[in-house]
């Protein structure tokens, strides 16, 4: 098995094989807190009015997500996991779109097979990409923005690939420095109150849930499920 560790958008349009998309602040620790809580799937898109647009349609009960880390006028909710924590989520569809973590997964066109990576399900997406196995997996790092590279989705991404080769990295280690990274400080600023301190501390409690988070293309929309 060949693995590659790519970043940012470009990295997501280049990436081949089964892909990786990781996005630690926050998306797909939001995502994998809203599974964790029985939302039933996640309608992944690129841009807020697509999400406001499938909700109208019916196709959805609730949208996630962020604009410079900052809800959308008309959403129901931010990219956060801890206010997932407080929402009422079983068997509901939600629609989630983020500048960097959904952009990347819809910038994937190239994807045999597609993940939503974050460190809460790091553990247990390499095992289910060590159950294929495939010949190549590439692993993007999305960062801020998609647009500039930031430690947490780095480290994971290192992670990540360090757990499909069959090591066993020291996960107090990884925290450590995956908590003295650039964009904790966000996480425990009173002027940028839609970055919840509990978000960073749930995105940075590595390997929390049992479960991968597998985006499958369903009637024309990328949908992720627990697996």
């Amino acid at each position: 098995m060949k693995i590659k560790i790519e970043s940012l958008l470009d990295g997501a349009r280049r990436a081949e094989g089964t892909v990786v998309i990781v996005d630690v602040f926050r998306a797909f620790t939001t995502a994998a807190v809203a599974l964790a809580r029985g939302a039933e799937k996640i309608i992944m898109v690129a841009e807020p009015a697509e999400a406001l647009a499938l909700r109208q349609k019916g196709l959805g009960d609730v949208t996630v997500g962020e604009v410079n880390g900052i809800r959308p006028d008309g959403f129901d909710f931010g990219n956060s996991p801890h206010e997932m924590t407080e929402a009422e989520l079983e068997g509901k569809t939600i629609i989630q779109t983020t500048r960097a973590g959904t952009t990347g997964v819809a910038a994937a066109t190239n994807a045999s097979a597609i993940y939503a990576g974050s460190f809460v399900v790091a553990r247990a997406t390499a095992e289910a990409i060590r159950r294929e196995p495939p010949a190549l997996v590439t692993i993007v790092a999305m960062g801020w923005n998609a647009r500039q590279r930031t430690d947490e989705d780095e480290l994971c991404a290192m992670y990540l690939r360090n757990l499909i080769e069959g090591r066993t990295p020291d996960a107090d280690a990884l925290h450590a420095v995956a908590q003295a990274g650039g964009e904790v400080a966000k996480f425990y600023d009173p002027s940028q109150p839609h970055f919840h301190r509990q978000d960073c501390e749930i995105a940075l409690d590595i390997d929390l849930f049992d479960f991968a988070i597998a985006v499958n293309r369903e009637d024309d929309l990328l949908v992720a499920r627990r697996t």
